[in-house]
C-alpha cells in the first residue's frame, strides 16, 4: 500500500525546488497532485517531468483571488483535499538599513499573507483528519545578517500555525511545518544577490552544518512525505528541523 494512496494533495511553490521533488514524491506515493507556481511556462515544462494524476495551477499566492483560485479548481477536479502543503516562499535580502516597505511588502504578502489566506479557503474542502504543512525555515531561530524581513515572516508563521494547530484540533486536522536549513534549491538565485556572493555565502553555510553540505530538495521532499502520512498520525504542532544540525549549534 503506497503512503498517499488516493489522497488529494494540493502544493504551492511547486514549479521547482521543495515543492517539486514533494510533488514527484507524492505522486510516487499514490496521491492525485495539484501543483501551483507563478509561472505557467514553467509550469508547463515541470509537467513533461511527471508521471501520475496531477493538474497545474497558475497562481500567484500573495493575491487572494489567486489562492481562491487555486483551491476552487482543485476542488472542482479531485472533490475535497487532503494534504495542503504551503511551500511558496521568497528570500530577498536586504540589510535593516536598508528595508523598504516594498521589500516588507512583498515578503509578508507571499510568506505570511498567502499561506494563511490559502488556508482560510482550504479548510471548508479539507477533510478531517486531513493535513496542513508549511515550510518554514531555521531562520527565526538563528539570526542571520541581512535575512530580518524573512526571518520575521517565518517567525510569523510559525506562531500562526501553532494557533491553527489549537483551531482545528476538533476536526482532526493536523498542522506541521518543515524548517530546512541551507537546501540547494532555486531561491538562492532570487535573493538579488551577484552570483559571486551566493555563492560565497553558500560556502559559509555549508560550513556551518555539523554534517557539512547543504541539504536537498529531495530529503525535505522525505519529510513531507513522512509528515503528511499515517506514519505521522499522532505528529502534530511541530516545527520539524531539517538542517543537517544548524539550528542546535
Amino acid at each position: 500500500m503506497k503512503k498517499l494512496e488516493n489522497k488529494v494533495a494540493v502544493i504551492t511553490g511547486a514549479n521547482s525546488g521543495i515543492g517539486l521533488a514533494t510533488a514527484k514524491l507524492y505522486l510516487k506515493e499514490g496521491a492525485k497532485v495539484v501543483l501551483s507556481g507563478r509561472r505557467q511556462e514553467a509550469l508547463d515544462e515541470v509537467s513533461k517531468e511527471l508521471e501520475g494524476d496531477f493538474i497545474t495551477i497558475k497562481a500567484d499566492v500573495s493575491k487572494l483571488e489567486d489562492n481562491q483560485k487555486l483551491i476552487k479548481e482543485a476542488v472542482e477536479k479531485y472533490g475535497k483535499i487532503d494534504v495542503l502543503f504551503l511551500n511558496a516562499g521568497i528570500a530577498p535580502v536586504s540589510p535593516a538599513e536598508e528595508i523598504t516597505e516594498e521589500h516588507y511588502n512583498t515578503l509578508f504578502d507571499t510568506n505570511v499573507k498567502g499561506p494563511i489566506l490559502a488556508t482560510k479557503e482550504a479548510l471548508p474542502h479539507l477533510n478531517d483528519g486531513g493535513t496542513v504543512l508549511f515550510t518554514n525555515s531555521i531562520v527565526h531561530q538563528k539570526g542571520f545578517e541581512g535575512l530580518g524581513v524573512y526571518s520575521a515572516t517565518k517567525g510569523a508563521l510559525r506562531a500562526y500555525q501553532k494557533v491553527l494547530t489549537a483551531e482545528v484540533k476538533s476536526r482532526g486536522i493536523r498542522v506541521n511545518s518543515i524548517a530546512p536549513g541551507p537546501i540547494a534549491t532555486p531561491i538562492y538565485d532570487k535573493m538579488g544577490l551577484p552570483k559571486e556572493t551566493v555563492e560565497e555565502m553558500g560556502k559559509g553555510f555549508a560550513q556551518q552544518v555539523p554534517l557539512g553540505r547543504f541539504g536537498t530538495s529531495e530529503e525535505i521532499a522525505k519529510s513531507a512525505l513522512f509528515l503528511a502520512s499515517e506514519d505521522a498520525s499522532y505528529i502534530n504542532g511541530i516545527e520539524l528541523e531539517v538542517d543537517g544540525g544548524l539550528s542546535q549549534i
